[in-house]
């Protein structure tokens, strides 16, 4: 399952790149990478269940998350850092189904191109990701599967927080 994550992380910063929504370098940020396991833990019972009807929804909301929690670390960390779950926060503002709208409106604060814009792109990556979980071939109830979508979460949440993290003016280059 390493070699699939390396390559979903490849193929989504190749993707991502080519639309300059993140550097060659992508961003390091420890806070935001810390929370990843604890929100991982709350998102994936929500998550495995709207799998089956709605793949991209499941999917794609881990990186409207990881959006999300870039800009809280950006904002208000301080507050932020101390939610007991930052999860179920975004997800009780409007519940599961409306929670990427809740994101790009209230955290984003994005309108009208912007915010369509984030959607298509949100959409976009999560339909790869979903192509190359089924490329995988692996058997639905199973451990490699369940594996196997865990890392297409962690991807999408590491992109998505790289992605934020560049709009915000946080870049990564190589110094002379």
């Amino acid at each position: 399952m390493e070699k699939f994550e390396e390559q979903l992380r490849n193929d989504l910063h190749q993707f991502l790149q080519s639309l300059n929504e993140v550097d060659e370098r992508l961003p390091e940020c420890p806070d935001v990478e810390d929370k990843w396991e604890e929100i991982a833990k709350a998102y994936i019972p929500d998550g495995i269940r709207e799998f089956q009807a709605y793949p991209s929804a499941s999917l794609g909301w881990m990186m409207y998350i990881g959006l999300a929690v870039a800009k809280m670390w950006d904002t208000e960390w301080e507050i932020y850092s101390k939610v007991e779950d930052l999860y179920a926060y975004m997800r009780d503002k409007r519940g599961y189904d409306a929670m990427d709208e809740y994101i790009r409106e209230e955290v984003l604060l994005l309108q009208g191109d912007d915010y369509s814009a984030l959607e298509k792109l949100t959409g976009e990556c999560a339909q790869r990701v979903y192509n190359a979980l089924m490329h995988q071939h692996l058997e639905p109830g199973t451990k490699e599967a369940f594996n196997g979508y865990v890392s297409c979460l962690h991807q999408l949440y590491l992109m998505g927080a790289a992605v934020q993290l560049k709009r915000m003016g946080y870049h990564m280059t190589k110094v002379q």
